[in-house]
C-alpha cells in the first residue's frame, strides 16, 4: 500500500472532484503511486473523446471541448495550482507533458486493468523507476 503525502492528498481530492465538473463521467479503480498514477474514468454519455488532439498548426488547438483530453487536462492543471500553491511555487510543472489512455472494450479488459491498478503498489518494490531499486553491475576488467 501506497500512503499518501500531502501532495498526493491533493491529487486525490482534485480525482474525486471529477464528476463533480464532468457530468457525463463516473470514477472507477484509482492508484496514485510515487512517480505516477492510474485512473478509470467511466463516460457516462457522448464525452467527445478524440484519439489524438490536431495538431498545433491546424485549427482549433488543443482538444476538443469536452473531450477525455479536456478532463484529464483540467485534472491535472487543478492538481498542479494546488500543489504549487501549497509549496509557494507558482508556474512550476508537475505533471510529464501527455498521458497513456486505453479503451476498455468488455467486462474482462475491465477487471484486467481494476486488478492491475489494485496490485501496482505491490509492484513497486521491483518497479525500475522505484529509488530503492537501484540495480548496480560490477565490470570486471583483466589486470
Amino acid at each position: 500500500m501506497v500512503t499518501l503525502n500531502d501532495f498526493g492528498k491533493m491529487v486525490q481530492t482534485v480525482w474525486d472532484e471529477l464528476p463533480h465538473h464532468f457530468q457525463k463521467i463516473e470514477l472507477d479503480a484509482f492508484v496514485i503511486m510515487p512517480n505516477h498514477l492510474h485512473g478509470i474514468l467511466v463516460i457516462t454519455d457522448s464525452l467527445g473523446a478524440t484519439h489524438a488532439s490536431p495538431l498545433p498548426t491546424q485549427p482549433p488547438h488543443g482538444p476538443k471541448p469536452g473531450s477525455v483530453g479536456v478532463v484529464i487536462g483540467s485534472f491535472k492543471s487543478a492538481a498542479t495550482k494546488e500543489i504549487n500553491k501549497s509549496r509557494g511555487t507558482t508556474g512550476l510543472p508537475v505533471w510529464q507533458r501527455n498521458y497513456h489512455e486505453h479503451i476498455i472494450r468488455n467486462e474482462n479488459d475491465l477487471n484486467r486493468i481494476r486488478e492491475y491498478i489494485a496490485f501496482n503498489p505491490a509492484r513497486w518494490a521491483e518497479d525500475e523507476e522505484n529509488p530503492l531499486n537501484v540495480k548496480t553491475s560490477l565490470k570486471l576488467t583483466k589486470p
